[in-house]
């Protein structure tokens, strides 16, 4: 069973509890979460769980019916994410809306193979780096492996190329020297799933594993072999489907794909796929790792060796450089249809720059921010990044919403511009979900721009000459009075205003126009027909300035919103909004009791969105932005609201703290 303790438990309430539970022969394990402690009791249920629930310093106990105590969804309702830091800092999270790749040899042969390796996997958007020191071989004269040398060849070339590494522990006996080589993530093969002393061993040293699953195991003793990490203190655990054995001999084993939608259902714990080891053959193992992304999984974790045909150990199997490079392309372009964000390794520690100006990590004095923007140069973000910034930020062109929060995930901007609402036509729901499925991104400013249109058109065109005008939906929502006096004209969409523009100056033609800024007549050579046509000249766009958040470590006892302070404060700013993400229980009241805890708490709310969750029919996500009041600008206070509102709801994510403008 479950036990939530109060906030305010006494530690001899603590040991009173511990000694009763230790009476009814239970074996406890202590969770410090973010919103609450709980003790996971472990044993056979002989008393009527109330008896524990009337205790002094218990808020309520959940009773769990399945066998795989801590590993089920009864103990734990959310997605549980492994961190697992890279040797530059960053946080490599394996879970939620993220999509990881894990590649690399079979096993370490020598340091220029494990180097050139590197190099390739981590250029195609490997995020770890695999290789086996100690292998486990069916026969006793194949290749065994370089050992303790491998675990350090192992080592040398994931720091060289900033990827955390991961390597197969065969016995106990080689943990010492594992630890000391610096290994990031043990991976359990399907010969020790059920090698019970070990995984309570390799428990105890706290570091994340990846447990695969046995040859002929069943669901149920995959997680059951999960609980003995889980129970022996082992917090990180990450579930590996690498194929079973069934009658089928076309391939080495048979992947079964089918377990990744069971284990969601049933288990907290993120979910890769080995497609290498299941399939046997390399031109079969792309499509799988494919396949695996759509049904589902967190990620994959494959073989790739510059030279398979002379690999010491399961060469048949192992992918050249350029198909592991074209298998990554192609899970980026199925991430958006999933609704999931592909992990890559940045190739730097962002700084983060808020409305102060002032930065809080060190860059050379000619360097300049990045920050990216949807559409071409006078684009209205563009200007706001110029406003923000002032002079100390490039700005970046991409070609979507998406693009923005891709590109700063990965590295290639220190941040992104992107419109959140618009005074006129309201919010812009692309980048709603976009915040919903990048979790590693937050916001860190808002800016307020006044937005003003104007028609514009090719040298000497007049209005009478136009047949077709161009703009972002947007632009046109926010002139739909104007262009209610042009119902003969066809509306052509467009990526942003200034895409728009830039179009009408290529095609030369007076009979298009473009409904932008008028910025955009000097940089495409065009002329501004009628200016100010927006239906209403209180006509602003609300815009979020975005980063990445890799690189913040959560050490054990942070309140997840003094995350978001810490970046503040180091940049001299004085936050005046919070933004929070939830969903609701499926109970009568959930929403009422949801919206009660900021009234409760006096937090002025001021605006509310809801969006459907991707591939969860009726389920809503809810956006909320509130008010920080001077004297509720602090870490303990904020997270006293997310603590409460975790209450009530059932997902939720801090989005951010920052310092908004306000008109």
């Amino acid at each position: 069973m479950v036990i939530v303790l109060k906030h305010d438990i006494s530690k001899e309430e603590k040991k009173s509890l511990a000694k009763f539970l230790g009476d009814q022969n239970f074996k406890m394990n202590e969770i410090a979460g973010e919103e609450e402690t709980i003790i996971a009791a472990v044993g056979r249920l002989k008393m009527d769980p109330r008896e524990v629930e009337i205790l002094p310093g218990v808020e309520r106990v959940i009773p769990i019916s399945k066998p795989f105590k801590m590993a089920s969804r009864e103990f734990k309702p959310q997605n549980s994410v492994v961190e697992i830091p890279s040797p530059s800092g960053q946080l490599i999270r394996v879970g939620g809306q993220r999509i990881v790749a894990i590649a690399g040899p079979c096993a370490v042969e020598s340091r220029d193979q494990m180097m050139s390796v590197a190099k390739r996997v981590a250029e195609s958007g490997a995020v770890m780096l695999r290789g086996g020191a100690y292998k486990p071989r069916t026969s006793p004269y194949s290749f065994q492996g370089l050992g303790e040398e491998g675990c350090k060849l192992l080592k040398e070339a994931g720091d060289k190329y900033g990827l955390p590494v991961v390597t197969e522990c065969v016995a106990a006996e080689y943990l010492p020297a594992m630890q000391k080589a610096g290994i990031d993530c043990y991976q359990v093969g399907a010969r020790n799933m059920q090698n019970f002393e070990m995984l309570k061993r390799l428990g105890k040293i706290n570091k994340p594993v990846i447990l695969k699953r046995g040859i002929s195991a069943t669901i149920e003793e995959w997680l059951m072999s999960a609980e003995y990490l889980l129970s022996s203190g082992c917090e990180q655990v990450i579930l590996c489907e690498r194929g079973i054995r069934t009658y089928e001999r076309a391939t080495r084993n048979t992947l079964d794909l089918s377990a990744v939608p069971i284990l969601r259902s049933i288990t907290h714990l993120p979910i890769i796929v080995d497609p290498s080891h299941a399939l046997g053959i390399r031109d079969k193992v792309s499509p799988m790792g494919f396949a695996a992304i759509a049904a589902g999984a967190d990620g994959i974790i494959v073989e790739v060796h510059c030279n398979p045909d002379k690999a010491l150990s399961d060469g048949p199997q192992s992918l050249y450089p350029e198909q592991f490079d074209k298998l990554m392309r192609d899970i980026d372009a199925l991430a958006p249809i999933v609704g999931r964000e592909v992990a890559h390794i940045r190739r730097s520690e962002s700084p983060v720059k808020l409305s102060s100006g002032k930065k809080t990590a060190a860059k050379k004095a000619n360097d300049k921010l990045v920050c990216a923007f949807c559409g071409k140069r006078g684009a209205y973000a563009e200007q706001a990044i110029t406003r923000h910034f002032d002079d100390e930020a490039v700005a970046l062109p991409v070609d979507s919403f998406r693009e923005i929060f891709q590109s700063v995930l990965d590295g290639k901007a220190d941040y992104g511009m992107v419109p959140i609402e618009n005074s006129l036509a309201g919010s812009v729901y692309e980048n709603y979900d976009n915040l919903a499925n990048f979790e590693d991104i937050s916001i860190v400013s808002s800016v307020t721009l006044r937005i003003q249109h104007a028609l514009l058109g090719a040298k000497g065109a007049t209005i009478d000459d136009i047949k077709s005008v161009y703009s972002h939906p947007q632009g046109f929502a926010q002139c739909s009075k104007f262009l209610a006096s042009h119902t003969d004209w066809n509306k052509i969409d467009a990526v942003s205003t200034a895409t728009a523009a830039k179009s009408v100056s290529e095609k030369g033609s007076k009979a298009n126009a473009a409904i932008a800024s008028a910025v955009n007549a000097k940089y495409y050579k065009l002329s501004v027909i009628d200016d100010s046509i927006e239906d209403d000249p209180k006509n602003y766009t609300r815009f979020f300035v975005i980063a990445a958040n890799h690189f913040v470590a959560k050490k054990k006892g942070d309140k997840s919103a003094s995350l978001a302070f810490r970046a503040q404060k180091s940049a001299g700013v004085k936050p005046n909004a919070v933004s929070f993400m939830f969903s609701t229980k499926n109970e009568p009241g959930s929403l009422y009791n949801c919206l009660g805890v900021f009234q409760k708490n006096k937090l002025n709310l001021t605006r509310l969105e809801s969006r459907p969750v991707h591939g969860e029919t009726w389920k809503y996500n809810f956006y909320a932005d509130a008010e920080l009041s001077p004297e509720e600008r602090n870490v303990d206070y904020v997270s006293d609201v997310l603590e409460a509102l975790a209450k009530e709801a059932q997902d939720v994510r801090l989005l951010g703290v920052y310092n908004a403008e306000t008109r």
